[in-house]
């Protein structure tokens, strides 16, 4: 009998009777009752997270920084309240802690008291760390605190990444501030540089009017002492005139009533006297006309300096931008030369207010003079004009003693005048050194605040100067400078999507074994009747395919229609699922065939290893190194990898990889199990009475 009418009478035996026909149903649902509520339940457990209750607390008392409230925990507070991550429960904290401990809660998040303090500190002397605080139970539910963990790392970023953008803002406004204040310093440099030329400037016409004032003073000092000598010699010649006329007044009027027989008698010398006193008389009016002549140049050369001094001194210190250093040194040259002005002055108004008495003692030196070449001519003739004489000696002595006295007075000022003269003349000096210095100073510091200004207008172009657009872009920028951005290029659409590769093949081999339960992996009529092997495996392995195959199109059309599970290549991969259904019957029904009751517990050993180490949850890397030697040698990995790519997309090597490996363990479970059906011809003991039966 062919194979494949063996298979048929093999499935004919369900049709009789109720039970079998339930059974049949049974096994045809089981797979997808096995696969179909595993993917429901794991569909989409991360969009439903908003239904997960978790204990929220805000103990965030706020802050001030840069007269700016800061309520960082409200913030937080309200954003987590829009967000669809969990189902918040603000609430207290012993509230938290008693309901995260019983499990009302699954855990909770604090905001503490000081959490916008310390994030306000990051702008102060002393930052510290705002802390989120999160209690887990993992008895209430392990994964959920890993899923928390996640979620609340990307709150912390997001409040982190929110706390720098303050801070840098402030930064890059500081920046602003700072490229202001060296603008305007900057501006001020150019003042100062240009105040600082017009002082070099003005140190150096200072510097040459104090040398003409120099040269002034010292022209008017030497005319000074020249006057002064002149004035000298002026008093002494007018003393001895006034010695001389007093003695004559004194022996004339002494020997009045004598002097006829005296003048009789000394006649030669009375006329050497009187050419004595002719001689003195014509001395005194040369010095006179010299210091009348001279007092006037002096007091206007006086008065040149103290104006020069004076223009100088308001130049550099009253009108001035910037005080010269020289202006207390100024001060005192201007007072000495308005000193010496003032002299020269006295001076001259002495000359002018005795001009009249200098004339007239002129002309009463020149009469004297006059008087005296007579007499000393009329000598011989003395003792006839006596009378006539003394009454002139008498007039000729009182005008000689306030000559004598004017010239006193006269010397005296001189005397201060010339002093002053010298002091001033030594000033100015000393004025025109400390002028030149100045003057050289003034050059250095000119150039000095040059560079300062060009330095400062360097920096300032180089401190930037950000306007809001600018700022914002940066603090965005700098306050989260690495983004990630991930590209997917088979994207799983949900949870579900993501494990169908896992759940689809172990419904299937949990169908096949189920199968092998209520269907012999030998038919008993071809053992017994002596038929081929192969035969006989074949007839045990194709109605366990037929009926995968239906298990296949029950579970995929659940899955798709129903559960919602989207295939990049749907025909492909129910094709491809066909080809694992029947290499799961063939390894099933050889484990069955050789094995018999102990093959079932092998059939399920082997699932076991087979759902460890295919790698449908965690990358088989992660696991121990057992189960990655493992991994290569069973059927399910390339199972699972080859669907992953037919579900979620991709290149299909995997695929035909995993074709050849399940049509090479195909092939060898059906040999192993043509194998087992020759042995199966043979009775012996152990089938008689077998040490294990289910």
């Amino acid at each position: 009998m062919r194979s494949p009418r063996l298979a048929a009478l093999e499935l004919r035996r369900f049709g009789r009777g109720k039970l079998p026909r339930a059974a049949l149903v049974a096994l045809l649902v089981l797979p997808l009752l096995y696969g179909a509520l595993y993917l429901w339940s794991f569909w989409d457990p991360y969009g439903r997270l908003d239904r997960i209750p978790v204990a929220l607390v805000n103990d965030d008392k706020g802050a001030t920084a840069d007269g700016h409230r800061l309520t960082a925990g409200a913030d937080i507070t309200k954003g987590l309240h829009k967000s669809d991550t969990f189902d918040w429960h603000q609430v207290s904290a012993e509230e938290a802690r008693k309901g995260v401990e019983d499990g009302t809660y699954y855990l909770s998040l604090t905001m503490p008291a000081d959490f916008s303090r310390r994030i306000a500190s990051s702008a102060g002397d002393s930052p510290e760390t705002g802390a989120l605080q999160v209690r887990t139970n993992d008895a209430n539910n392990y994964i959920v605190g890993q899923i928390s963990r996640t979620v609340f790392a990307e709150v912390r970023q997001a409040a982190s990444t929110k706390a720098s953008r303050s801070f840098l803002d402030r930064i890059f406004i500081s920046f602003s501030d700072i490229h202001g204040a060296t603008v305007k310093a900057a501006n001020g440099a150019d003042d100062l540089e240009g105040g600082i030329g017009k002082a070099e400037k003005g140190s150096q016409d200072l510097a040459a009017g104090l040398k003409d004032a120099q040269a002034g003073s010292g022209r008017l000092s030497d005319g000074l002492a020249r006057l002064d000598s002149g004035s000298g010699d002026l008093a002494d010649g007018a003393r001895q005139v006034a010695d001389g006329t007093r003695t004559l007044a004194d022996r004339v009027n002494g020997i009045a009533d004598k002097v006829g027989p005296f003048v009789a008698d000394n006649e030669k010398s009375i006329g050497d006297t009187a050419r004595l006193v002719a001689d003195s008389a014509g001395a005194v009016r040369h010095n006179l006309g010299t210091l009348v002549r001279t007092a006037p140049a002096a007091a206007q050369g006086a008065h040149k300096a103290a104006d020069t001094l004076n223009a100088v001194y308001k130049a550099r210190c009253t009108d001035a931008v910037l005080p010269d250093p020289a202006c207390a040194d100024l001060k005192k040259a201007q007072q000495a030369a308005s000193d010496a002005a003032r002299v020269a002055d006295d001076v001259n108004a002495l000359v002018a207010d005795q001009n009249g008495d200098l004339k007239k003692l002129d002309g009463q030196l020149a009469t004297l003079q006059k008087q005296a070449k007579a007499l000393a001519d009329r000598s011989p003739r003395l003792s006839e004009d006596l009378d006539d004489a003394v009454a002139k000696i008498d007039k000729l002595n009182a005008g000689a003693q306030k000559v004598a006295a004017g010239a006193r007075t006269l010397h005296s000022g001189l005397g201060s005048a010339t002093t002053g003269a010298q002091a001033l003349d030594d000033g100015i000096g000393r004025l025109s050194s400390g002028a030149d210095t100045l003057s050289g100073g003034m050059y250095k510091l000119a150039d000095g605040s040059g560079k300062l200004a060009g330095g400062l207008h360097d920096g300032a172009s180089r401190i930037p100067d950000y306007d809001k657009k600018d700022r914002d872009q940066r603090t965005d920028v700098m306050a989260d400078p690495v983004q990630l951005v991930s590209r997917d290029l088979h994207k799983a659409p949900n949870y579900g999507t993501g494990f169908a590769p896992y759940f689809i093949p172990l419904s299937l081999w949990v169908g096949a074994m189920v199968a092998y339960m209520l269907i012999t992996p030998m038919n008993r009529r071809a053992l017994a009747a002596g038929a081929a092997a192969w035969r006989i495996a074949l007839a045990g392995w194709l109605p366990v395919v037929a009926i995968g195959v239906l298990q296949t199109l029950a579970l995929m059309s659940v899955l798709h229609w129903a559960v919602g599970l989207q295939m990049a290549r749907a025909a492909g991969t129910v094709g491809f699922l066909f080809l694992v259904t029947a290499c799961f019957a063939a390894i099933v029904q050889w484990l069955n065939a050789r094995f018999g009751a102990a093959g079932r517990i092998l059939v399920l050993a082997l699932l076991m290893l087979q759902l460890t180490s295919a790698g449908g949850t965690y990358p088989v890397q992660t696991s121990p190194g057992f189960f990655n030697a493992l991994h290569p040698f069973l059927p399910m990995s390339y199972v699972v990898e080859a669907l992953r790519r037919l579900i979620t997309g991709g290149g299909l090597t995997p695929v035909w990889h995993a074709c050849v490996v399940l049509l090479a363990f195909t092939a060898g479970a059906l040999a192993l199990t043509a194998v087992s059906a020759r042995r199966r011809q043979v009775w012996t003991l152990d089938r008689l009475h077998p040490e294990l039966t289910l």
